[in-house]
């Protein structure tokens, strides 16, 4: 017996849509500078990217009640 749950409301799904959508400009940012430095990363090199794309997903992500 399968759950009922939505495949459209499936937490990944949710992920996937808002990090192609409601966080693309956030994401791009990101990958841009992940492709500038990809030769020579080293720890917190994208960092700034990184969290402006994590708390845009986290602020996509919250549950609505």
């Amino acid at each position: 017996m399968q759950p009922s749950t939505n495949a459209a409301t499936t937490p990944l799904r949710r992920l996937a849509l808002h990090s192609t959508t409601t966080c693309s400009a956030a994401a791009s940012a990101y990958g841009k500078c992940i492709l500038r430095t990809y030769t020579d990363v080293h720890k917190d090199t994208c960092k700034e990217e990184f969290a402006k794309f994590g708390a845009c997903l986290r602020e996509a992500m919250k549950r609505k009640w």
